[in-house]
């Protein structure tokens, strides 16, 4: 399957809240499922997400599905007396304990990226979803990021991060592959939309939000992990973090990333 490379400690859920937090808007503003409609989310995680689809389509059916169940548990939690109108279910997504055409819609974000194969993945989802349903597929892309001031020790613990993820099997610039992905695994009306994040002095709040809560956590998550792997220095990764946490900072301090938001429908029905 892969593996999650940002871990699941307490600073991850946090930073995982409020990711969710400061992108919903522009993430999840236009997702909207009808009452009623059968929706399955693979790799709910902490249910941060879950929480947002929830708000966008009141009352849709909706069934979380996580390998993990600490993850699980946690968004039990988090999600409350809403919870109570979930079906959590604890299993791998490619064997997945569900017939055939059980969904209407599938809601899929921040997963495909820690897959070893999201090709197939994809295939699972199509055999899950019944002919004519739908997908909303949400991915980043780490070859996207540019910021201001870019220093040698920011751009070796950003690419120590993306080293890191494939090191496990993942595809941290999966978003720019997305239509091709669903194109082959059979999706049909495939659309595809940039969603950047460009941030700077003119709009501070987002800029010190999504470099100081977002990107800075992230990024400082797998310090053990390239250690480890010999990927960088201690003292260029305590350089590099700092110099990413400084892109948030004075007049000239920019951050710039995109993620991709595509739509497909199952053929038939």
């Amino acid at each position: 399957m892969g593996g999650y490379v940002h871990g699941y400690s307490a600073r991850e859920a946090e930073r995982l809240a409020d990711q969710a937090s400061i992108l919903r808007p522009l993430l999840h503003g236009d997702t909207r499922f009808p009452a009623g409609t059968r929706v399955l989310e693979p790799g709910c995680g902490t249910g941060m997400q879950t929480r947002a689809l929830l708000d966008g389509s009141p009352g849709i059916d909706l069934t979380c599905l996580d390998v993990d169940a600490g993850q699980l548990a946690r968004a039990r939690d988090r999600l409350g007396e809403r919870g109570e109108t979930v079906t959590f279910r604890q299993g791998d997504l490619l064997d997945a304990p569900f017939p055939p055409a059980s969904f209407d819609a599938a809601f899929v974000c921040f997963l495909l990226e820690h897959l070893t194969r999201p090709a197939a993945a994809l295939a699972t989802l199509r055999r899950l979803v019944r002919p004519g349903g739908s997908i909303v597929v949400v991915e980043g892309d780490h070859g996207s990021c540019r910021f201001h001031p870019e220093t040698p020790a920011a751009l070796a613990a950003w690419s120590a991060l993306v080293a890191c993820q494939r090191r496990l099997g993942g595809d941290p610039d999966i978003g720019r592959r997305l239509y091709g992905l669903l194109d082959a695994a059979g999706f049909t009306g495939i659309v595809v939309e940039p969603r950047m994040v460009y941030a700077d002095a003119g709009r501070a709040e987002l800029r010190d939000g999504f470099v100081r809560r977002i990107i800075v956590p992230m990024v400082g998550g797998v310090r053990d992990a390239a250690l480890g792997a010999g990927l960088i220095d201690a003292a260029t990764w305590a350089r590099g973090l700092a110099d990413l946490d400084a892109t948030a900072d004075g007049r000239e301090g920019a951050f710039c990333y995109t993620f991709f938001k595509a739509t497909a429908r199952i053929p038939g029905g």
